[in-house]
């Protein structure tokens, strides 16, 4: 289930969030104003241990055409991590460190799960994304990733820049103050 929590700015370590919610409506309207994108769609049947790239885009052809359809992401391309993964580590490490994109950072999950954690103002917020989570992310918006020490997630990355996913870090520690996926495993509300 996706979760999203709200923290206030801490220079040490953060209160108890703001805001915790599961509800998908609330998530929304939560980030909305803040020019986040968020919606749920229908994730297909579970994708098959061994399927490469293109079974993936294959599989998911009709949402990447509504997606290009609108003008905005012309390339597509897909993440998946598993915890086999020989470069898992470093991937991890270089997602947490804080950074911005010059352009929209958008995911949709197909399976498993991340941690967004953007930093927008004097606030926090952290977006568990399962499958089926939408997230837009506007360019310039400053965030770290989280896939935990054992990744298991596999996303379509959409850009309107050919070259990918290109980041410019902050080199603000911020993101070592908040919890991490794997330290999200308390029960969540409803």
């Amino acid at each position: 289930m996706s979760l999203l929590q709200v923290f206030a700015i801490d220079s040490s370590r953060p209160a108890s969030p703001r805001l915790s919610s599961s509800d998908p409506a609330q998530i929304a309207a939560t980030l909305m104003p803040l020019g986040i994108g968020y919606e749920r769609w229908q994730v297909k049947s579970p994708l098959v241990a061994n399927a490469d790239p293109a079974a993936i885009l294959a599989a998911y052809r009709a949402e990447i055409d509504q997606v290009k359809a609108g003008g905005s992401y012309p390339t597509v391309d897909v993440i998946r991590l598993t915890p086999e993964h020989p470069d898992r580590r470093a991937l991890r490490l270089k997602f947490l460190a804080e950074h911005s994109h010059s352009e929209d950072e958008v995911r949709f999950f197909v399976e498993g799960q991340g941690l967004f954690c953007l930093h927008i103002g004097d606030e926090v917020l952290q977006l568990l994304c399962e499958a089926g989570d939408w997230i837009s992310v506007p360019a310039g918006t400053k965030h770290w990733f989280d896939m935990g020490p054992e990744p298991h997630f596999c996303a379509l990355r959409f850009f309107d820049n050919p070259e990918g996913w290109v980041a410019q870090f902050s080199g603000d520690p911020i993101a070592e103050r908040y919890p991490r996926l794997d330290q999200l495993s308390a029960p969540r509300p409803t």
